[in-house]
């Protein structure tokens, strides 16, 4: 589960905070505890599960009662910050610190809470081909790290004291900015409390003046992508890329458009491995002038949050002069509009599971 997205200290950047005059805040803090299994997503980690991973999550929460169109739209939802320690109880995984940016969205009456976190996690121990090399999860110090709990959450039983338990899923990756890079997810349970730093003062959701429907004419985007990453192959060093995508999108509402449109990738991490495919493995008959572009199409949905929104895209390869993990790959990641027009992203270019690299880009919205 290759999820969203490396190095997103940059997140500060996307977040939606709002620069009109506020009508009313409050903030909320938790502490929870949990305690859970890594899961084998891949047997080339077998050896690395050995004893059950626990941690402490903390969060500091801003509430939103409707004072921005987008937060009754989404149910009101916080937006806020996390901390997660957690220990993997090997001494080869070491140990992980994350701070996350999140959204909690709420249900049943907002007892339940589901939270959604992206991030930056720092890792004590990662491979080292001398002194760490069983540890092939994480390839290096600092990796993308996604989190999601959905928990029966309730505030306030007592002088702003609450409770809150369910479950945690934690993914560490680093995307293949260097190899190795098969990451772990961790499942657990999770229990703690709440504090309200007003001690418990209720506030009144604002119900917004109901508004016309969006309707736009189709849109049209050229957007380019850049990063660094390497291959599987171990030491094969780090490469830069740079992808072109032309494509079009049509808004179906305040929520959301669809998309349909092409990328160009440029990756000269293949480059190299088709030069070592070609010398070392004579056997799979890779030619050394074999072209490294390739040109994908693609479908793609984008969710919009106030001034962010959340793409997935799912494309198919229509140039693939050389094999690398199948012909169809997707993307899924988080925008920010500066105006109408001009955006920037950070997105997670997978082949399925198999992550490949973190884009970054800049785009315009015509």
């Amino acid at each position: 589960m290759k999820r969203l997205l490396y190095l997103c200290v940059f997140l500060s950047c996307f977040y939606g905070f709002s620069q009109q005059k506020e009508i009313s805040k409050k903030y909320v803090l938790d502490a929870s505890q949990f305690y859970g299994s890594v899961l084998l997503h891949n047997t080339d980690i077998s050896h690395l599960i050995t004893n059950h991973p626990g941690g402490l999550i903390l969060g500091f929460n801003r509430k939103r009662f409707g004072n921005e169109e987008w937060e009754s739209l989404y149910g009101y939802p916080d937006t806020g910050f996390t901390f997660v320690y957690q220990d993997m109880n090997n001494s080869t995984l070491g140990e992980n610190f994350g701070l996350y940016a999140h959204y909690n969205f709420y249900f049943f009456k907002r007892n339940l809470q589901f939270r959604v976190g992206q991030g930056v996690a720092y890792n004590t121990n990662p491979y080292d081909k001398n002194n760490n090399f069983r540890n092939n999860a994480y390839g290096s110090h600092l990796l993308s790290s996604t989190m999601v709990m959905l928990n029966y959450h309730k505030e306030n039983l007592f002088s702003g004291l609450g409770l809150k338990a369910g479950l945690s899923l934690i993914h560490y990756s680093n995307a293949n900015f260097k190899a190795p890079n098969t990451s772990t997810n961790t499942m657990a349970l999770n229990i703690g409390l709440t504090y309200d730093l007003d001690g418990g003062k209720t506030h009144e959701f604002l119900t917004p003046e109901s508004k016309e429907k969006i309707t736009e004419p189709i849109r049209y985007n050229l957007a380019f992508r850049t990063g660094v990453n390497e291959s599987d192959v171990i030491n094969s060093g780090r490469y830069g890329f740079w992808i072109l995508s032309a494509y079009a999108d049509k808004r179906l509402g305040r929520k959301s458009a669809v998309q349909l449109g092409t990328d160009v990738f440029f990756s000269y991490f293949l480059k190299e491995l088709i030069r070592f495919q070609s010398i070392s493995f004579p056997e799979l008959n890779v030619a050394p002038d074999t072209d490294f572009k390739r040109v994908g199409l693609f479908l793609g949905h984008e969710l919009f949050i106030n001034k962010m929104s959340v793409v997935t895209q799912l494309g198919y390869y229509v140039y693939y002069p050389f094999d690398f993990e199948g012909q169809v790959y997707n993307r899924i990641g988080l925008k920010r509009y500066f105006g109408d027009k001009v955006f920037a992203a950070i997105t997670l270019k997978s082949h399925g599971a198999k992550a490949e690299t973190v884009e970054f880009g800049v785009g315009i919205r015509l």
